[in-house]
């Protein structure tokens, strides 16, 4: 059952989907909501996406889909969907009756390499910790597969909170747009957006706080490419 709110930013999204071929951006949401701040927004997206009613796509502006409709917006309640959040994989962590059922198939095991900054860069990562399951069918193309810890907030734009695990494919290449791991002046790991302009590359954050960081390209390596997130509550 969704609350008031949520069924609201639901009906919200679909029309403006319906009318416009694209969702709203989120401070048109906090606005048709009366919110006064976007992190409002967050929640409730996030709840809708737990919920099976959203996903966010990686990667895309104004990344929202609709997966369902609840019945009293003309949907089929029976139609499911299971988010690629996954919940309560850190060890020990209990599981939600929503998580995402991994089997001995299925799951695999990645070495979480420390913290990754999504905010003012932090050291370079060094060794891994320890590990995290995750499902097989996160892990996307070829080459070596690893998670790190988010620390900051500069990416909450994008849906990639403080204390996220993110799962990151190990690439030293990125398109325009990709959200990237990336090592400046080989001492500082972040966590940004990745645009290159001429002879520059740009590092982008997902919040309006935070500057973009435009830097010679020979001072930033592409360490790997973001293909999936895992959240604990």
């Amino acid at each position: 059952m969704l609350t008031k709110k949520q069924l609201d930013l639901l009906e919200f999204i679909h029309a403006r989907v319906q009318r416009d071929g694209v969702p709203p951006s989120f401070d048109e949401m906090k606005d048709a909501l009366d919110l006064r701040s976007k992190s409002g927004i967050h929640r409730l997206i996030t709840a809708l996406e737990e919920r099976g009613f959203i996903r966010r796509l990686a990667h895309r502006a104004r990344a929202l889909e609709i997966i369902k409709l609840p019945e009293t917006l003309g949907g089929d309640a029976s139609h499911g969907f299971t988010p690629r959040v996954i919940e309560g994989d850190r060890p020990d962590a209990p599981q939600p009756a929503n998580a995402m059922p991994l089997t001995s198939a299925s799951a695999i095991d990645l070495p979480v390499m420390g913290r990754i900054a999504a905010g003012v860069p932090i050291e370079a990562i060094a060794h891994a910790s320890h590990n995290v399951t995750v499902p097989g069918d996160m892990l996307s193309g070829p080459g070596e597969h690893y998670a790190l810890e988010v620390k900051g907030d500069s990416m909450i734009d994008a849906g990639i909170n403080d204390g996220d695990v993110v799962v990151i494919r190990e690439t030293s290449v990125a398109d325009n747009g990709d959200i990237v791991v990336a090592l400046v002046e080989d001492q500082e790991a972040t966590l940004k957006k990745f645009f290159r302009k001429g002879n520059a590359i740009a590092l982008e954050a997902a919040n309006p706080a935070y500057e973009t960081r435009v830097l010679p390209e020979d001072k930033v390596k592409v360490q790997g490419r973001l293909v999936g997130l895992i959240r604990t509550y």
